[in-house]
């Protein structure tokens, strides 16, 4: 009997145990993939940090809560390129209340020495207080009234004949004379933080394009510029009175990752031009080149209207002479090549000299400007320096800086001993350049 029961008991069980089991789900027609959000890109920004990103990575400590004016121009950007007019306005709890412009104004599309009025910007709605009327002019107690600090972010091309700094300095003598902060947000020197070359400024010949009585290549940045400065006394430092001087307050907001070695491509910052005919690097390193030489005499920088301060023609003497003359002064560290370019202001092709740099390191960056001057005297038919008008002299002495070589140039023109000023200014600048390192932000 039990024989019997047992298969129809094993059915029940097993009936039992299927019943008792879930069916599989049902497979969906279609399954979505899973969503990948991707990471954004990292950022590829430049190994510098400028002062103003300096600033912003400190959460704005320096200007936050107060209200500022500042002076800038369109080199004044961060490593994004973005300007700092447009960082300060968004900055969190800083008050951007007024801007102040210089030579070629806030947007550099003024020529030089054009003077411009105050004026209400359109793009930011801000007043532009304006510190150039045909020279340099010092911002007036009602102009800073509103403001707590002056925010200076300038870019400088290393060389002394430039505007930018000098506005620098007069604006911190007006700060200072008023009692406002003077902020400097720091700048690459683009021809780096080791070259010193050129004679030193003589005391009676400072002026709008040059106002710091150090060499023609300086070697500092405008930060450092600045500290050099604060605390000296006329004619070389600031022209205000001793208790202005005790209570003037100057905070520079240094970079980050420079170092005095780098030369501009080496920060990875784009170079903005600073001016008319310095759009790029190139002529940044050419401006000392030839800018002095081309002064006084038939000298002119560029070739056509390209490559200023780059190219190299001259006005009486023809392209073959004028080649074997340079060639034959073997400066170090330059080498000449012919080109020729189109010129759209004539319709004729310009033809001339474009200098190359072979080799920065033995490369003097005042040394050429000085024996186009010597051979102006050679190559013309009067000695250019003696025939210069008091105009033409004074402009020229303003940005050379030297009386005592102007004198040996009108009494010896051609045989002047260019070696010899270049070793005495050698020596002048190992000195100069051990007593400002005390003012050093970067090694």
């Amino acid at each position: 009997m039990l024989r019997m029961l047992f298969p129809l008991l094993a059915s029940l069980l097993a009936l039992a145990g299927c019943s008792s089991t879930k069916p599989p789900p049902a497979k969906p027609l279609f399954v979505p993939p899973v969503a990948v959000v991707p990471e954004p890109p990292k950022e590829n920004l430049p190994p510098v940090m400028l002062g103003i990103d300096v600033l912003e990575a400190e959460g704005f400590a320096a200007v936050k809560g107060r209200r500022i004016g500042l002076l800038t121009h369109p080199a004044g950007v961060n490593r994004r390129g973005l300007s700092t007019i447009d960082v300060l306005r968004r900055a969190p709890g800083v008050q951007l209340v007024a801007l102040f412009a210089v030579e070629h104004g806030l947007y550099g599309d003024l020529p030089a020495e054009k003077p411009f009025p105050d004026k209400i910007d359109l793009r930011t709605g801000l007043m532009v207080h304006s510190l150039y009327k045909g020279n340099l002019v010092r911002a007036t107690p009602a102009q800073l009234k509103g403001i707590d600090a002056l925010v200076i972010d300038l870019q400088d091309i290393g060389t002394r004949s430039y505007t930018f700094t000098s506005a620098m300095k007069v604006a911190m003598e007006a700060c200072f004379e008023a009692g406002k902060e003077v902020i400097v947000l720091d700048r690459p020197n683009p021809l780096g933080g080791l070259k010193v070359d050129g004679p030193l400024l003589d005391a009676n010949r400072m002026s709008d394009v040059g106002r710091f009585r150090v060499p023609y290549v300086h070697g500092l940045t405008i930060g450092e510029l600045a500290q050099m400065v604060r605390n000296e006394q006329p004619p070389g430092g600031l022209n205000i009175s001793d208790a202005a001087r005790a209570k003037g307050k100057l905070t520079v907001v240094p970079m980050r990752g420079w170092t005095r070695a780098m030369r501009w491509p080496d920060t990875g910052l784009p170079f903005i031009g600073t001016s008319g005919l310095v759009l790029d690097f190139s002529a940044c390193e050419g401006y000392p080149m030839t800018g002095l030489g081309c002064i006084l005499g038939g000298f002119r920088h560029g070739v056509g209207d390209q490559f200023p301060f780059r190219g190299l023609s001259h006005q009486l003497v023809k392209l073959d002479p004028l080649e074997k003359e340079l060639r034959a002064l073997n400066v170090p560290g330059i080498q000449f090549r012919r080109v020729t370019v189109p010129n759209a202001r004539t319709g004729q092709p310009g033809v001339g000299l474009y200098i190359d740099l072979t080799d920065r390191d033995a490369w003097a960056p005042t040394e050429l400007s000085f024996w186009l001057m010597k051979l102006a005297c050679k190559l013309e038919p009067k000695n250019p320096f003696i025939a210069a008008t008091d105009v033409q002299r004074r402009t020229f002495l303003v940005h050379m800086g030297s009386q005592a070589f102007f004198n040996d140039l009108v009494t010896n023109g051609r045989n002047v001993d260019v070696a010899k000023w270049l070793r005495v200014w050698r020596e002048q600048g190992k000195v100069y350049q051990e007593q400002s390192k005390r003012f050093w932000l970067y090694r």
